[in-house]
């Protein structure tokens, strides 16, 4: 570990709320006799130093050199290894504010502890065995979380889910490895006949493919609640986009007229519909204009369209579905998710629904559903989320492809009975992909990379 930015067996300290004024705050301290380095900045020493492990102790932080109170604290207290790190730890409670923070923080540094790192207390924990590599990442996950359904699933593997299916399969492949390590150790004629097993762990190593790759396909599951999808709204104009960009955003954002050309530029905002975070973008009308502004406004809404994960295409149902709109409709029709939307569907009801579209009214809410529906269905897939183990992080993803590789350049070994220890070395890069996943195999460059990331005080 000594590779990366910070020593380890250095005590650090830094605030884990926002500096900004709050009832309370809360800094964290860690590492070896923190407690007894916590105890000269307080106003009742020697009844920290006697406290037990998870109990609280009231008293003052204490300037160390002038001796003033600084501010009057909750100390709770951890000792090694139960406490989040796995080492001695305390953390403060203070009152909120810049001044009273800032004096602990000075007080805490003149007694010996240093600046904590970003992620340096979640990679404490990591290093002394608290949490495995998932569990670590799935802290920052919590702390990124978009939505209530994102924050469930890293809440998921944070408690273990990931962790617990990586081992899963890593046993399959150690038993696999076992049988074909057997007929390395001992010569053909000593197997007594049991060569004739070989081609038999074929079948276990494609049960094993499977599995990985289900892991590996749920990260575009992962991707969508972790960034998002742009969905942009798209039509002629006077179509009912700004209407309904305003009633998914519940809230009077873009402005509505009769007037056509209302929008000369895309607005952007976040929605949530069924727990999937919408980067949602209510474009310019779509027509020939010889306006200059609105010809630029058109101009950058094909851009944000073309660039949508999902296209919103409303037809206004008083007009019909025109020939502008076949047009536009074919235009979109390399992008699979295309939901088609017959918008005002309160205002005429004489013209017959087309075959694929929604009916939806931005006035009385007729259709909004069936339309959320679609939304999730075209953010998701029709199977939705299906397993509750997702897999978020692009590097969990990319080792699990390596393991996948890995193990169907086994699986390719096996079939064609090659040399045995051919498809033992794949089966041992897929074990070590896996290994990588859950941080048994790790360097610190990958470590430092992966805590950088997090915020202070995680």
């Amino acid at each position: 570990m000594k590779d990366l930015d910070y020593n380890t067996d250095e005590c650090i300290a830094t605030l884990a709320t926002g500096w900004e004024e709050s009832a309370i705050a809360v800094i964290r301290t860690s590492g070896s006799g923190s407690i007894t380095l916590a105890s000269k900045v307080f106003s009742a020493p020697k009844k920290l130093l006697q406290a037990e492990g998870n109990t609280i102790v009231y008293g003052y932080i204490i300037d160390p050199d002038s001796g003033d109170r600084v501010d009057e604290v909750l100390i709770a207290v951890f000792k090694a290894p139960k406490s989040y790190t796995g080492e001695d730890s305390v953390e403060i409670f203070g009152h909120g504010g810049i001044p009273a923070v800032s004096g602990i923080l000075t007080a805490l540094k003149k007694a010996g502890f240093r600046d904590a790192a970003p992620g340096e207390f979640t990679m404490r924990a990591f290093i002394n065995g608290k949490l495995d590599l998932t569990r670590a990442e799935a802290v920052h996950e919590i702390v990124t979380a978009k939505t209530k359904r994102a924050h469930s699933l890293a809440i998921n593997r944070l408690s273990g889910a990931l962790e617990n299916r990586i081992d899963t399969i890593k046993t399959s492949i150690l038993n696999i490895l076992s049988k074909v390590e057997l007929l390395l150790d001992y010569p053909d004629d000593e197997l007594d006949g049991q060569i004739s097993e070989y081609p038999l762990t074929s079948e276990e190593i494609k049960s094993t493919i499977i599995e990985v790759d289900k892991l590996a396909e749920s990260f575009k599951t992962g991707k969508v609640f972790r960034e998002g999808v742009p969905v942009a709204l798209a039509g002629k104009t006077n179509a009912g986009k700004s209407s309904l960009f305003n009633m998914l955003l519940k809230e009077d954002r873009a402005i509505v007229s009769e007037i056509h050309g209302t929008t000369r530029d895309y607005i952007e905002s976040w929605i949530t519909v069924g727990g999937i975070p919408l980067r949602l973008f209510d474009t310019a009308g779509l027509r020939d204009s010889e306006n200059p502004v609105e010809a630029e406004g058109i101009k950058r809404s094909g851009e944000v369209i073309s660039g949508a994960g999902i296209v919103l295409y409303l037809v206004d149902s008083t007009e019909g579905l025109t020939d502008d709109d076949l047009r536009n409709i074919a235009s979109f029709s390399s992008n699979e998710k295309l939901v088609k939307i017959w918008s005002k569907s309160d205002s005429d009801k004489s013209r017959e629904l087309p075959e694929g579209f929604i009916a939806v009214s931005s006035v009385t809410g007729e259709g909004f559903s069936l339309m959320e529906k679609a939304l999730s269905e075209a953010a998701l897939g029709q199977k939705g989320i299906g397993d509750s183990v997702v897999v978020d992080s692009l590097r969990q993803h990319e080792l699990l492809v390596r393991a996948s590789e890995a193990l169907n350049a086994s699986l390719g070994a096996a079939v064609n009975y090659e040399p045995i220890d051919a498809v033992a070395m794949e089966l041992k890069d897929a074990l070590d992909a896996l290994g990588e996943i859950t941080g048994e195999v790790s360097s610190a460059d990958i470590l430092d990379n992966i805590f950088s990331n997090f915020c202070l005080g995680k």
